[in-house]
């Protein structure tokens, strides 16, 4: 009887049991308020290029609560030369723009919402006073990248008494990050947002899983 009742809940989800019971399993996608899934990058000897797609919830606050979500692509260019910048995403629907110059960044920076994000590889074109460059931005991800999902999944494993803390009756009180990100290598990025704004977040090997760092803050 005992195998029967433990066959029914995930593993990761075994300390939830007091509170869920087997017919009330969290699902962490349902809590999801963003999700960057893919980022293209190209470079040049002028500029180097960074696309990203990402759905995000709106309003975007640290509040613990997932809102419905929207496709968004952004763009960002960085480079030495200061000039107006536009940027347009080539293909069967092209879209594109002016940049905005960031301060903070230091970059040109453009976004558009979109209804399906680019595959593999994207090509834009760059203008700027009289010049105009074409290049293709191509996906860090390779065949052996995990899904979004599947590091949502590892972080879930991970923080599973962090997360038990914060369910009750079967229902997960707070939202869930993830990112995928380019440093030095690539890597996930899952952040775990109580109603308070307090955050878990944590540092994953994008093919593993793996949970390479982790920190907290309040906000």
């Amino acid at each position: 009887m005992k195998k029967a009742i433990f066959a029914c809940i995930p593993l990761c989800l075994l300390p939830l049991l007091a509170l869920a019971g087997c017919g009330k399993k969290v699902a962490p996608e349902k809590y999801l308020s963003e999700v960057k899934s893919d980022i293209f990058v190209a470079e040049t000897e002028e500029f180097s290029l960074t696309l990203s797609c990402t759905e995000r919830e709106y309003p975007y606050a640290d509040d613990g609560i997932a809102c419905p979500r929207s496709k968004l692509c952004e763009i960002s260019i960085v480079t030495k030369t200061s000039a107006d910048y536009s940027v347009f995403v080539l293909g069967e629907k092209s879209w594109g723009g002016e940049t905005s110059y960031r301060n903070v960044r230091g970059d040109y920076y453009y976004s558009q919402g979109v209804e399906v994000f680019p595959e593999k590889s994207v090509t834009l074109r760059i203008q700027w006073e009289e010049e105009t460059r074409e290049i293709v931005a191509t996906s860090v991800k390779t065949e052996k990248t995990i899904s979004p999902e599947k590091a949502l999944g590892e972080a879930v494993k991970s923080e599973k008494e962090a997360i038990s803390r914060m369910t009750r009756e079967g229902e997960f009180f707070g939202e869930y990050r993830v990112r995928l990100l380019k440093r030095d290598s690539v890597y996930y990025y899952v952040g775990i947002v109580d109603k308070n704004g307090h955050t878990i977040s944590l540092l994953l090997d994008s093919e593993t899983g793996e949970v390479l760092a982790r920190r907290e803050s309040a906000t």
